[in-house]
């Protein structure tokens, strides 16, 4: 088999939006013929008891899953499964299709193993990825579906945009995510506020009995993040995800004037918001941590602070196939090292 380390300079030279176009390709064979992808579940797919997590009325068999960005279609859940992932949370999903923003729009920050993007919740729409979810759901490993609001949708109307699609979807996902937190969509930050969560989860709550979490920015003051968290779950928020993409292109050398970076350099930004989300939160509602998560010491740093689940996405571009494999490795070794026999017990061991 060839070293992904060895094949990483020649997929490096494409275009990186052309690079996961050719590995949507791949992946999307899953769908077709998942028997064909059972070598790759069986190399990669780690299960071990000491990972299992009963959340969302479903077992994750490991607590590493994959971020909202990478499957925005619903076309790699079979293959994202095959990669060992322990979910996968696909979107950010709109009402109506949109093309996202003009190409280029996808850079890679090589030396800081971090991607810089500004796509803009480019996806094929509603009444395309419905029937896609609807196919397939209910999956073996959960689903999430992250969700947002159409760009030429005013923020008068947003509302409007988020109940469609939780009225449509919601029986075709274990949880959804309100992602009001994307800096590629304009004024979508703007609805961080008091007033537009309430309103919203006070009409979602209203339609489905599934989880609904929230999803924030990492470039938040922390006492606003802790003060927002805290009154979407008093307002019916079922968990917290935390980080999406950071503006602050100061973390890297060579930074573009457009779109949120992710990777390596968000990680101790991430961390800093989430630690202090959980401080607040940690054993009131789920909570999950995203942001350059890329070893078992990453993922362990943000469960021992109070982490039920993890995600990745940045990471696999730079660490390959076998990434979500070792980090779910080292996690069983860092959990027996603490004398744990159950990651439950692991999970806020620091508060």
């Amino acid at each position: 088999m060839i070293n992904y380390e060895s094949l990483k300079p020649l997929l490096f030279k494409f275009d990186p939006e052309t690079a996961h176009h050719m590995a949507e390709t791949f992946l999307r064979f899953a769908n077709v013929c998942p028997t064909a992808f059972n070598y790759w579940t069986n190399k990669h797919f780690i299960s071990d008891e000491i990972l299992n997590q009963e959340l969302f009325g479903r077992t994750f068999l490991n607590p590493v899953g994959l971020g909202a960005g990478f499957d925005k279609n619903a076309t790699m859940i079979h293959g994202m499964q095959a990669m060992g992932f322990g979910f996968t949370e696909i979107g950010t999903l709109t009402p109506k299709p949109q093309a996202g923003n003009p190409k280029p729009r996808m850079f890679r920050h090589i030396q800081e193993k971090s991607i810089q993007n500004a796509m803009g919740f480019n996806n094929d729409g509603l009444a395309t990825i419905e029937p896609r979810l609807e196919a397939i759901f209910p999956f073996s490993t959960p689903i999430g579906v992250n969700i947002g609001k159409n760009k030429l949708t005013s923020e008068a109307d947003a509302i409007s945009d988020y109940t469609t699609l939780i009225k449509a979807l919601h029986s075709y996902g274990d949880y959804l995510v309100i992602n009001i937190s994307s800096p590629n969509t304009p004024g979508l930050r703007d609805l961080q506020n008091e007033a537009f969560i309430t309103e919203l989860f006070g009409e979602a709550k209203a339609l489905t009995s599934k989880p609904i979490l929230l999803k924030i920015a990492p470039d938040m003051e922390i006492s606003d993040a802790v003060d927002l968290t805290a009154m979407a779950v008093e307002k019916g928020a079922d968990g917290i995800i935390a980080t999406n993409t950071t503006i602050d292109y100061s973390l890297v050398s060579e930074p573009k004037d457009i779109g949120g970076l992710s990777g390596a350099v968000l990680s101790d930004k991430s961390f800093e918001i989430f630690d202090a989300v959980a401080k607040e939160l940690y054993g009131k509602t789920t909570l999950i941590s995203v942001g350059g998560i890329s070893t078992a010491e990453d993922a362990y740093r943000r469960i021992k602070a109070g982490a039920n689940l993890v995600q990745v996405l940045s990471g696999l571009i730079f660490g390959g196939p076998e990434l979500i494999k070792e980090i779910n490795l080292g996690l069983i070794e860092l959990i027996k090292a603490d004398g744990y026999s159950s990651i439950t017990q692991a999970i806020g061991a620091a508060r």
